[in-house]
């Protein structure tokens, strides 16, 4: 049939993941009943890039087990489906699975059908841009500070994540440590379902910028259903989602990482720095395919930006000279590139507008 289609790039699209090939029959003919075309995953390694961020996801009586010990998270919009005999033997995978339904075929068709027309993702969902260190102290939560400030001053509703635990907090970085709201502890207990207005308007805000950070008095790692409704809910409501990830992987950040349009790793231009961030690099490239390297100086070496980014491996985003009116900012609780103006500033536009499609020029060779 026609509609169906692998696991790939561009408009988000409901999400099968079975290798019953009779259950991929039914599904995509209801699914082509519903009005769309689905993508498919036979297991769920090949789903896993798409859980995250599908607007509905499907998951097929015979792969309810494997996606369980291959530990997808729990997520809105879940149904495992099945006919008749194979249902009951998963019942208790698809209740672990955290799914909302279990749809027995062939009675559920016209509710399959249902779910399928109803897909909620919007026309254009919102962009996903995951900042990662190269090493310690790096300065990966500045430039996403600055990323999500920047897209804001472009025009863009935009989401700051902080999903890093050992971070010193982005509330901190954008002077917002004071600002009531929402923090992740919150979410940890919902079970990955929210309901994405209401969870985007009780996080901190100031206009058009929202702040999903950890309190300052509990900072427990981020479980990965957490991550999977918070980034359900951007995809719907925001333009632009920065993300600011630790460089060690857990979860969450494995599964925004996924999500991701672009990943930046920031590295500082020292040979040691270079060297750390090959290692992360050669992780990365495992979860999302299009990273880059913004170098940061000063160069003790003469390291050159070019030479950095050749050695780990990875395209050059662009280099960074030293200002030192951002640390002095900061101390003050003024959040980085807040004025549009500098080095810091200028790379941040160029970003965020590759991001969007407007610089189609892309990263340096």
């Amino acid at each position: 049939m026609s509609a169906r289609t692998p696991v790939r790039s561009g408009p988000r699209l409901p999400l099968v993941v079975t290798a019953d090939p009779d259950l991929l029959d039914d599904l995509l003919r209801l699914a082509a009943a519903g009005g769309t075309e689905v993508d498919v995953a036979p297991d769920p390694a090949s789903a896993r890039p798409r859980f995250a961020t599908a607007p509905l996801v499907m998951i097929g009586a015979d792969q309810a087990v494997a996606c369980l010990h291959a530990r997808l998270p729990r997520r809105p919009r879940t149904v495992v489906v099945g006919h008749t005999a194979a249902l009951g033997a998963v019942w208790e995978a698809a209740r672990s699975l955290g799914a909302e339904h279990l749809a027995e075929l062939p009675t559920a068709e016209p509710w399959l059908v249902d779910r399928f027309a109803e897909r909620a993702a919007p026309a254009a969902p919102g962009r996903v841009l995951a900042v990662i260190g190269g090493r310690g102290g790096a300065g990966a939560s500045i430039l996403a500070a600055a990323l999500a400030v920047t897209a804001v001053s472009e025009g863009h509703r935009t989401l700051l994540v902080d999903a890093d635990p050992a971070g010193g907090g982005l509330d901190l970085v954008l002077g917002w440590e004071g600002m009531s709201g929402l923090r992740w502890p919150a979410l940890a207990g919902t079970g990955g379902r929210v309901d994405p207005p209401a969870l985007l308007k009780a996080l901190p805000h100031r206009g058009d910028l929202v702040l999903l950070s950890f309190a300052r008095d509990e900072v427990l790692p981020v479980p990965g259903e957490a991550m999977a409704a918070t980034l359900d809910a951007a995809r719907r409501g925001r333009d632009v989602i920065i993300a600011d990830l630790p460089r060690q992987l857990d979860d969450a950040a494995t599964l925004a990482l996924e999500a991701a349009d672009q990943a930046i790793m920031i590295v500082p231009a020292e040979l040691r720095a270079t060297a750390s961030a090959a290692r992360i690099a050669a992780v990365l490239r495992t979860h999302c395919e299009n990273l880059a390297v913004v170098v940061r100086g000063p160069a003790p070496g003469k390291l050159k930006a070019r030479e950095v980014a050749r050695s780990i491996g990875l395209p050059l985003a662009g280099s960074l000279r030293p200002e030192a009116a951002i640390c002095q900012a900061l101390e003050r609780g003024d959040a980085p590139a807040a004025d549009g103006r500098g080095p810091l500033a200028e790379l941040c536009k160029r970003l965020i507008r590759q991001l969007m499609g407007a610089d189609r020029a892309g990263v340096a060779a």
